[in-house]
């Protein structure tokens, strides 16, 4: 039983991490996307990769696989993040598709069967495949990611993202780079996907296409938006919860990705701001909102 519940805290920590680094994205620049899975799984098959091939510490191959992510966030972002709402929501959920698909195809990734034996960490005479040292791992991870994004969003760099997320053109009237900061955190958003993927992967030590699809993406994007657009702890929450609750209603699997959907819209509908949102950014996705423009 110990085991199981270091399991579900482990998996929680991960989950956190993707949670966090999407509400970069949506909570604090006012992006929406709908492809972070694909970040995930280019870091966790990048980290599986370089591991079995090249035989590289994993200590070497978590920051190779977030910069590696992190490139493919930059080389999306670029010609991108000028479009917005339901056309940026399209191409990010068409990026998904299409790493999903390159997963599905290629040979060294191991085509639909995926990647096996990829060791779990070592470091010296700590053995990670104890599930103790893994969840201390990863906390150190959610820690350092916590931090981050703390200090970010109360720097004034936050303080430019939350007016490019209110008023983008008022922001672009008071000199402030709109394109560069939403470039910007769209890659570090990426490079954090990709250190959840590498933890994952190390963790399972098994991964296929199937673990970063657009069910992950979905789930994610319902952790950010239940716990709160905006809000650090928010997503923290949420993610807990949404780890949590699968494991509470597993006869249930198969309707798990038509719950994730009814959530989102009973949400969105009649509590846009999320479990601890602010409510302001919240208003711009409210759909409640949005019928009544188009009313008007």
């Amino acid at each position: 039983m110990t085991e199981y519940f270091l399991h579900i805290a482990i998996i929680s920590g991960l989950y956190i991490i993707l949670a966090l680094s999407l509400n970069l994205i949506i909570g604090y620049c006012g992006q929406v996307s709908l492809g972070h899975a694909a970040f995930y799984g280019l870091g966790a098959y990048t980290s599986a990769l370089i591991t079995i091939h090249w035989q590289v510490s994993f200590f070497l191959a978590l920051p190779v696989a977030a910069v590696v992510a992190a490139l493919f966030g930059l080389g999306l972002g670029i010609p991108t993040l000028r479009l917005k709402d339901d056309y940026l929501a399209i191409v990010t959920l068409g990026f998904g598709v299409i790493v999903d698909l390159i997963l599905l195809n290629l040979d060294v990734t191991g085509g639909p069967d995926g990647l096996a034996r990829i060791p779990p960490p070592r470091l010296g005479g700590i053995d990670f495949r104890d599930k103790v040292w893994y969840l201390l791992l990863v906390a150190l991870v959610v820690a350092f990611t916590l931090g981050l994004i703390s200090r970010l969003v109360h720097s004034r760099h936050g303080r430019a993202l939350k007016a490019i997320r209110d008023h983008e053109i008022t922001a672009r009237v008071m000199g402030i780079n709109a394109s560069a900061y939403k470039i910007s955190i769209f890659t570090l958003a990426a490079g954090l996907a990709g250190l959840a993927g590498s933890l994952y992967a190390h963790y399972i030590t098994f991964i296929n296409p199937e673990s970063f699809g657009l069910h992950t993406s979905i789930l994610v994007l319902t952790m950010v938006v239940l716990g709160g657009m905006g809000s650090i702890l928010g997503s923290v929450v949420g993610a807990g919860v949404l780890t949590i609750l699968p494991e509470l209603f597993r006869r249930f699997a198969d309707y798990q990705d038509l719950a994730y959907g009814a959530m989102l819209i009973a949400l969105l509908i009649w509590r846009p701001q999320g479990l601890l949102g602010s409510g302001k950014i919240s208003r711009k996705f409210s759909l409640a909102k949005n019928r009544a423009k188009k009313e008007r």
